[in-house]
């Protein structure tokens, strides 16, 4: 595989209803925990949880003794090693081993970079990204249905907890695409990795 390239990825958050689906173009050469960062902020997360991309068996994140399992060093991997080494084309994506957000992610194709283009880009967007620490696909599916009957038990709390425009269906996708589009700026000039400009939480739609 030529590094140089580019690799077409798309990202479903899985287990959703209403579907979460990203589309993005990464330099195939991208540092996993650069990909983290990436997939943080496409998809809409707050980067406040754990994680670990997979490919087969083999799991990249940030090693932590007091977690089971052996998880390798992201910093230490590029997305175009992972490929070839492991050989696929699909990889797992897990954030917040608590409330067990998995992605997954197919490298659709591979494509040459256009001149004048920053990478990586977000370049399409579908549904809105659950909030944090509602609880996983179920605890979410369970949320959903207390906002949309105001007979619900929990419907009064869980309103308190979204802005009042909450509808998971409806997204600010030219926002999603600044953020990413910052996090290229900051890499292009070999910058530390860092949060785009501005906290996700509380802002539009994501």
């Amino acid at each position: 595989m030529n590094p140089a390239a580019i690799a077409v990825l798309k990202i479903a958050l899985d287990d959703v209803k209403p579907r979460v689906t990203r589309r993005l173009e990464v330099p195939l050469s991208i540092q996993l925990d650069r990909l983290h960062l990436v997939i943080q902020v496409a998809m809409g997360w707050t980067d406040s949880h754990l994680y670990e991309i997979r490919a087969k068996d083999i799991g990249w994140g940030v090693p932590n003794p007091d977690f089971g399992g052996v998880v390798r060093d992201a910093r230490k991997a590029r997305l175009v090693d992972v490929l070839e080494d492991v050989g696929t084309n699909t990889l797992k994506y897990l954030y917040d081993f608590g409330d067990g957000w998995e992605h997954s992610i197919k490298i659709e194709r591979l494509i040459d970079p256009v001149p004048g283009i920053a990478y990586p880009r977000l370049t399409k967007a579908a549904g809105r990204c659950p909030p944090e620490d509602v609880g996983g696909p179920w605890g979410y599916a369970e949320f959903l249905a207390a906002l949309s009957d105001p007979g619900h038990e929990c419907h009064a709390e869980f309103k308190e907890l979204v802005p009042e425009d909450f509808d998971p269906n409806v997204i600010d996708a030219d926002w999603l695409g600044e953020q990413v589009a910052h996090l290229a700026e900051h890499w292009s000039r070999k910058t530390a990795p860092k949060r785009p400009r501005g906290s996700l939480r509380g802002r539009r739609a994501s």
